[in-house]
């Protein structure tokens, strides 16, 4: 959840921190801090607030010049938001400085043991606590400071991504992880760390990303070892080249990212398909799938696993396996699922779904999975992240970086990337003949143009914003393939504007939720003409007997719901699986224009994390 980054090499470490922090905002921000070393003095500032405060109090209030520093952005865990549980957090000595992502789940017997040495501590955090073991190991056992990092962190039971530094050897930074990412970027006699790759994409396009249970050193700008924190063995760092650029993270003239990013999703989409679908030629590749295929095509059960979008987009997945490859399909909050025991066999095939692919719930749900024998896929868009190296195989849904925390077109991607899996298994398996797969195939290769002629509807979303900006409750009804969307719909509208929402298939609108229809509540009924239109327009008059308020997401040119709903935005026409892709769009316009119409932080909504890489 937090953001770390660090810089030790020729340049001035400072302004490669600030920006390094501002990028990685969207991971962390009830406080930030930063630790520069000039040479003689250690200096640290850290606030409560947003990066912007801690520019502000940091240039009036020290001097930032040195080449060796830390930074951080703070998602609160231990300890409510304030300046002295912000990080960096300084050991009792004065000379060692940490910041840290993650949880140490011991930190309480350890905080106490340590008191009894006579430590004492200022802060309410478990990164104080850690900071402090590494000190007293180091001073007890009379070590170098890397190796005080592998002794204290042996003694912790938790997860973490760290950063260390030491002002009595101020020419390296030891940094190490356990269930949360760290990237090292490798320049010219100069190295960056950070929590992904966005911090030093204009500097390096080569970044090593340290796997679980790993720690490294770098040191005087150009030595660089890695070792295995359990057993000290050394490890052959992997260098990797970046596939990012640095255009791709810059908002680009839109006002916020979110926004840029739901406008991305026609090109999105296309990335998505591109190279895997041959539409003429009537073929899906994809070398996860056609290197495993076996396992898909003789799998008892298909398991899904993912949190939040993720989540929704599984559940999409689920009507669509069973329509086309007809393959049972089970879909999982990979939060329940690694805290009960699942009844999963070996000739199942898990999917495990995630954005960043960093989600800790998820990489548990995958380790579960491995242990009880399942075939593991991930559905991820982070090129290197954990997941897409823990899984046996998986696919990219190359979506390019998506900063703000309110996913959108991670939804329509990973729905594309799961839709070409089940087409090619229907295919394969002799669920579809050769003619309608390509009919498939062609209406998939449609759908970026038709999502663009969405996006039109933009004006018609802010003139409906405009009139229930100030609701405090809303609901979403859809059916069958769309039921999802209704959930994805609410969610977003939560998310970025604090306003309740609630999803539901809308035939159980009678089972409960009927009872909070009346004038003041806005619904928000998904009515394509494709899949139980006729049912849908009878929920709806339901709705229009109790006065509630009908906005009606429906099929151009639509004339019935027409009738009866307050407001109607159109989609263009499309076969009924592929309809969650367009009928998802005017529900994030909509959300997001009543998130800015009330002055809310879109792109970083409050108490939310972009990557969930804590419990």
């Amino acid at each position: 959840m937090c953001g770390i980054v660090g810089y030790i090499g020729h340049r001035e470490a400072y302004p490669i921190i600030l920006q390094g922090l501002q990028r990685l905002e969207y991971r962390g921000y009830d406080s930030a801090g930063i630790a520069l070393y000039d040479g003689d003095h250690l200096k640290v500032c850290k606030t409560k607030g947003k990066v912007e405060d801690l520019k502000n109090r940091l240039e009036s209030e020290i001097s930032t010049k040195g080449t060796i520093g830390i930074g951080h952005t703070r998602w609160a865990t231990h300890g409510v938001p304030n300046d002295i549980n912000s990080h960096p957090h300084i050991s009792n000595s004065g000379n060692l400085v940490i910041i840290h992502n993650g949880i140490i789940e011991n930190y309480d017997p350890l905080r106490q043991e340590l008191i009894n040495r006579g430590y004492s501590f200022q802060s309410d955090t478990d990164t104080e606590v850690l900071v402090n073991l590494i000190e007293d190991v180091k001073s007890k056992e009379n070590v170098k400071l890397g190796k005080a990092v592998q002794i204290a962190l042996n003694q912790t039971i938790g997860a973490y991504a760290i950063a260390v530094f030491d002002k009595t050897k101020p020419n390296e930074i030891v940094v190490a992880r356990l269930g949360s990412p760290l990237a090292i970027g490798v320049g010219d006699d100069e190295f960056f760390i950070a929590s992904d790759a966005t911090p030093f994409i204009e500097y390096t396009n080569n970044a090593i990303y340290l796997e679980d249970g790993e720690m490294a050193v770098v040191r005087n700008h150009k030595e660089l070892e890695i070792r295995k924190i359990k057993d000290d063995s050394l490890v052959d760092p992997y260098i990797q080249e970046l596939q990012l650029n640095l255009e791709q993270i810059e908002k680009g003239g839109y006002d916020h990212f979110m926004i840029k990013e739901i406008y991305e999703q026609p090109d999105a989409i296309t990335d998505t398909f591109r190279g895997r679908m041959k539409t003429k030629e009537g073929i899906i590749r994809m070398a996860g799938i056609d290197d495993n295929i076996d396992k898909f095509l003789n799998a008892r059960r298909i398991v899904v696993v993912a949190c939040g979008t993720s989540w929704h987009a599984g559940l999409v997945a689920e009507y669509i396996f069973e329509e086309f490859a007809r393959i049972p399909v089970e879909v999982e909050y990979a939060s329940e699922f690694r805290y009960r025991n699942p009844v999963i066999y070996e000739d199942d095939v898990v999917i495990a779904i995630s954005q960043s692919g960093e989600t800790a719930d998820t990489m548990a749900a995958i380790k579960l999975a491995k242990e009880k024998g399942a075939f593991v896929f991930g559905v991820c868009n982070v090129v290197g992240s954990s997941i897409s190296r823990e899984t046996h195989a998986g696919a990219y849904t190359h979506a390019g970086p998506e900063i703000g925390v309110a996913s959108t077109k991670a939804f329509t991607t990973q729905i594309t990337i799961l839709t070409l899996i089940a087409l090619k298994l229907a295919k394969l398996k002799g669920k579809l003949s050769l003619t309608e797969f390509r009919t498939y195939l062609q209406e998939l290769e449609s759908i970026p143009a038709k999502v663009a002629e969405a996006l039109k509807s933009n004006e018609q979303a802010i003139r409906v914003a405009a009139q229930y900006k100030d609701v405090a409750n809303a609901l979403y009804l859809g059916r069958g393939y769309n039921f999802p969307v209704a959930l994805e719909g609410a969610l977003k509208l939560k998310e970025i504007s604090y306003i309740h929402a609630e999803g539901y298939p809308a035939a159980e609108m009678k089972h409960g939720p009927i009872a909070l229809i009346d004038e003041e509540m806005p619904v928000v009924v998904i009515a394509t003409r494709q899949g139980h239109y006729e049912k849908v327009v009878s929920n709806i008059e339901e709705i229009k007997a109790r006065s509630g308020k009908i906005i009606g997401i429906v099929s151009k040119g639509d004339t019935e719901v027409k009738k009866l709903a307050d407001h109607v935005i159109e989609i263009p026409e499309t076969l009924e699986p592929f309809t969650p892709l367009l009928t998802t769009i005017p529900l994030q316009l909509l959300s997001y224009h009543i998130a800015v119409m009330l002055g809310k932080n879109v792109d970083q909504p409050r108490n939310l994390a972009k990557s969930v890489t804590v419990e």
